[in-house]
């Protein structure tokens, strides 16, 4: 086995593991802090730490699906966990997150922030009720941040709902004094848009898609640091890079499935590496988008063969 020193410090000794321990840990869930993501980060922190005023500060993230933005959430959440309040028995929760219902009406939301408190509501239709104790168990719980996940389910509601539930958002972010997050798509920023009044507190950051620059360079330099393979990747390498955008998109989820993809595959086939070629195989199990992009890239050889 080579020295390993192309792999970061404490990750060479997962590339003595066994074949299977080794991609058991490549298939695993895992953050990788890219700087668009932890700028984000940053910034929830920031809010979570804002003293409470009339108008406190919200914030949407915005991208297509696969950027990253639920997971950024989920990051966030866990390194601001649930305690105890030992003096009163009361559980704390700092952050509060929940993913928006396939048609959020007001009644649904409060019922998902109840769920996500630890408090059912069974009585359905008594929209009254469930504010008010919504109200309350978010003051007991000591929550200081309200995040909401993919807002753009609302678009599903009526025009009539949207309305009724982009009032009740601000009603919570006026009535609690907490910071609001939103995540969704693009058409949820048009969506917020809509209502001038909430708009206007909501700052923006999109998660944009990946060009082939410095900052997917350095991405690339860190997966080929970090996935257990006993010899060098190319992934840095510009013919490589171009590839995986190629097929990925530019989308942050399709990257990583693909980069982990011809990781495991260098360890079935003993490669132990990941090379531009790998990327051109017919055996590659790829996301249908990238089977699309592939299948129009062969037809556009075909037609120049042809001319």
């Amino acid at each position: 086995m080579s020295d390993l020193s192309h792999l970061a410090d404490g990750y060479r000794e997962r590339a003595r593991w066994p074949d299977a321990d080794r991609i058991a840990w490549i298939r695993k869930d895992r953050w990788l802090g890219f700087p668009k993501a932890e700028a984000v980060r940053k910034t929830l922190d920031a809010m979570l730490r804002y003293p409470p005023r009339t108008r406190m500060p919200c914030l949407l993230i915005y991208g297509q699906t696969g950027m990253g933005k639920s997971r950024i959430v989920e990051r966030f959440e866990a390194e601001n966990p649930r305690g105890l309040n030992e003096a009163i028995g009361v559980a704390t929760i700092p952050v509060v997150a929940v993913q928006l219902p396939p048609q959020p009406t007001d009644g649904e939301f409060y019922g998902e922030v109840l769920e996500k408190l630890g408090a059912g509501f069974a009585a359905r239709g008594d929209t009254q009720r469930a504010r008010l104790l919504t109200r309350r168990l978010m003051g007991q719980v000591g929550a200081r941040m309200l995040i909401l996940d993919e807002i753009n389910h609302m678009l599903a509601c009526t025009p009539r709902q949207q309305r009724i539930f982009l009032n009740t958002i601000r009603y919570l972010a006026n009535d609690l004094q907490i910071p609001l997050v939103c995540t969704g798509n693009h058409e949820a920023q048009a969506a917020l848009l809509t209502d001038a009044a909430l708009a206007e507190r909501f700052d923006a950051v999109e998660l944009a898609r990946w060009q082939n620059d410095e900052a997917f360079r350095l991405l690339m330099v860190t997966l080929a640091a970090i996935l257990p393979l006993r010899r060098p990747s190319q992934l840095e390498e510009e013919r490589c890079r171009t590839s995986v955008l190629d097929l990925s998109d530019g989308n942050t989820g399709r990257i990583f499935r693909l980069v982990e993809t011809l990781a495991v595959r260098a360890i079935e086939n003993g490669s132990e590496c990941i090379e531009a070629r790998d990327l051109d195989a017919d055996d590659l199990v790829l996301p249908s988008v990238s089977m699309k992009v592939i299948a129009q890239r062969r037809g556009r050889a075909r037609a120049r063969e042809t001319v």
